[in-house]
């Protein structure tokens, strides 16, 4: 597979925001793109009764959405908690291995030029009592993308996960900022500044312009 496992330094600080920016310059540039977010909590009942993933909805649509069932997302939980956490209190159990097989099923039958896969929170959060986000990234063996705010405190949140994936022995493609409308630029760019005086890889600053994330993409 080529692509990436997009990680976070912590929930809500703009995956699902890079994750759809990343995929549509990808389909702008000629991808066929399996964008997948396999497990989602925090879900609420549809029309129907049955739980909505809302990141894996866009993150789909992103990729032109032609994604169906599975390939739209495996498991969808009510609370608002780590996988493991949120799958114990439905009484359920993540199968890790059917969301490798699942995500490199996807990619296949799809021809996929580009898989984007985000995970849940960051990169020590559980799925399992066994595996966390890093375990699911290994599988899979895609290089790491870490998902980070742009704002106050990103610094140290920032190269704190950087030196797990290292520990860890993946791939680090690089860090994108993800800035919010709140954020002020000069600040975004202090952070970056200092990230990258530490670490010598690729960090990006995603605001308005997701242009910036061309460089990410692969020939289609």
């Amino acid at each position: 597979m080529n692509g990436y496992f997009i990680t976070g330094t912590d929930t809500n600080v703009g995956k699902t925001f890079v994750t759809c920016a990343l995929a549509r310059r990808a389909l702008a540039h000629g991808h066929k793109v399996f964008a997948f977010k396999p497990i989602e909590t925090g879900c609420a009942p549809g029309a129907d009764g049955s739980l909505v993933g809302a990141d894996q909805e866009l993150i789909t649509a992103a990729a032109g959405s032609w994604q169906q069932g599975p390939l739209r997302g495996l498991y969808r939980f009510p609370l608002p908690a780590a996988p493991l956490v949120a799958a114990e209190a439905a009484l359920a159990m993540i199968d890790l291995a059917r969301v490798v097989e699942t995500t490199r099923r996807g990619a296949r039958e799809s021809q996929a030029t580009l898989v984007v896969v985000e995970g849940a929170g960051g990169w020590r959060v559980p799925i399992t009592r066994d595996a966390d986000m890093s375990t699911l990234a290994r599988e899979l063996g895609l290089p790491v993308l870490v998902v980070a705010r742009a704002s106050l405190g990103t610094i140290n949140h920032t190269l704190l996960t950087i030196e797990a994936v290292a520990r860890d022995g993946l791939p680090l493609a690089g860090v994108v900022l993800s800035q919010r409308l709140e954020d002020v630029p000069e600040a975004s760019q202090s952070n970056r500044d200092e990230i990258s005086r530490r670490w010598p890889g690729l960090v990006l600053i995603l605001g308005a312009s997701p242009s910036v994330l061309d460089i990410l993409l692969p020939p289609p």
